[in-house]
């Protein structure tokens, strides 16, 4: 599938033919005149320009790369404005007051202005082979499985091209000259709608396996296919994210799955066999069962969150991890309730604390978003019960909404009678009138006592 691309995009791309991206040697860089290109002052953030403009006043380069460039290309408004120079951390802090340096694998600078942060970072450098796990490890650390733990050498903005990921993102925009550079083969790239690695696809992933995320991640937002050296090493290399952080695994799932194309997303991540390193406890259910509650439940919810976020409507990464993990939880309360002799309540408990430790080991999902989805959950137990004296304090609930839509998804995917009436009900009592819920309530012929 490829992109389609603006007529100002079009207008810019048709240049010369640019040699296929190397690693090992410099691009001839192709520069695209103000005239040529649709880029405009206007679109970029203020707080951006005055950080460009000041790292020039005091005699740096500076460029707006990444992302932003990218986006402003394409028509887009980039969500992020992202800034390359060849000032250091220790010289940008000097610079800013109102910065911070932040990461220990990649140094960054962050410039804050109130809620928005420009994140400016140094030209990367290319590392000397001999040099990997030997000398300089506060500038240059590598793993024994070839992951970049550290990556502080510093270089020219023709090596910083080739140290980023994807050539669609090493696009720079210079605010002096208004000119957009292309040192990799980028706006190739961007005419024929190609995600694709720059260098050895197997060598940066190594690297960082995170890459093999954002590959995927950008392939279904900007509706691009992947060139085969890109994709081809991903399945046989997708176990490398067990080594990430839980933090930042945390971080890009919701890149990934709540970003409007959630469902599409978690497809391609299937494809090529990212889903089960991401979500292992659930992925166990699609090698017994490929129509397994759990596969229908992750597709609805998806499709769901994906709907509302196209509709500008809010999401909550609580209900979508409630959702994700439901049925695992579920069979968790039978195991423990059968092999404790314990009732149904109380396993059910013991269940949810369990489940919740083991996706935060892998995930580390923050303890507020593990107590939203903790209440979802426990909602469902209360939901099925529907005692006269407590129904309208289970509405009040903060977490009443999100546990009425899971029950109400459950509700389609089991096509249980008793469920089915259950969701029914609710949903009826939320839009009645008070003497109509009084009604509903008095003529209640039983409290659904059910296993949920």
């Amino acid at each position: 599938m490829f992109i389609r691309v603006s007529n100002f995009c079009r207008k810019i791309l048709n240049f010369e033919k640019i040699t296929t991206p190397n690693i090992s040697k410099i691009c001839p860089v192709v520069t695209i005149a103000h005239k040529s290109h649709n880029i405009s002052h206007q679109d970029i953030s203020d707080n951006a320009l005055k950080v460009l403009y000041r790292l020039h006043k005091f005699g740096y380069e500076a460029y707006l790369v990444g992302g932003g460039v990218r986006d402003l290309l394409l028509g887009k408004q980039p969500k992020d404005f992202d800034i390359t120079t060849n000032a250091t951390p220790e010289q940008m802090r000097k610079l800013f007051r109102n910065c911070r340096l932040v990461g220990r694998r990649f140094r960054l600078a962050h410039v804050m202005f109130g809620e928005e942060t420009i994140e400016v970072a140094t030209f990367r450098g290319h590392h000397a082979v001999e040099n990997k796990n030997k000398k300089n490890h506060n500038l240059s650390q590598y793993a024994h499985n070839g992951m970049l733990l550290r990556d502080n050498i510093f270089g020219s903005i023709e090596d910083d091209a080739q140290r980023r990921d994807l050539t669609i993102n090493s696009l720079y925009y210079n605010i002096i000259d208004c000119t957009v550079r292309d040192y990799i083969g980028g706006l190739r790239d961007l005419k024929t709608g190609i995600i694709r690695m720059i260098g050895n696809a197997e060598t940066r992933y190594r690297e960082d396996p995170v890459r093999m995320l954002r590959v995927i991640r950008f392939s279904v937002k900007l509706g691009m296919g992947i060139a085969p050296e890109t994709q081809n090493p991903i399945p046989q290399l997708a176990a490398l994210l067990y080594d990430i952080p839980p933090a930042r695994l945390f971080e890009e799932i919701l890149k990934l799955l709540q970003a409007g194309h959630g469902y599409n997303t978690y497809l391609k991540l299937c494809k090529y066999q990212l889903f089960k390193p991401l979500f292992p406890m659930i992925a166990k259910y699609f090698a017994t069962n490929h129509n397994s509650n759990v596969e229908k439940m992750i597709q609805l919810v998806l499709i769901t969150t994906d709907t509302r976020i196209q509709n500008q409507m809010r999401v909550n990464p609580a209900f979508l991890f409630a959702a994700m993990y439901w049925y695992p939880q579920l069979e968790a309360t039978s195991i423990i309730s059968t092999k404790n002799n314990l009732s149904y309540y109380d396993a059910f408990v013991l269940s949810m604390n369990d489940i919740l430790e083991k996706i935060t080991r892998s995930l580390a999902i923050p303890k507020r978003i593990t107590n939203l989805i903790r209440d979802i959950w426990h909602l469902q137990l209360r939901l099925a019960r529907r005692n006269n004296k407590r129904i309208f304090i289970i509405m009040e609930h903060p977490s009443f909404r999100a546990a009425y839509n899971l029950l109400e998804m459950r509700a389609n995917i089991e096509h249980d009678h008793d469920l089915t009436h259950l969701s029914m009900w609710w949903q009826e009592f939320q839009i009645s009138s008070l003497p109509k819920q009084k009604i509903m309530i008095k003529t209640l012929d039983y409290p659904i006592e059910r296993k949920i």
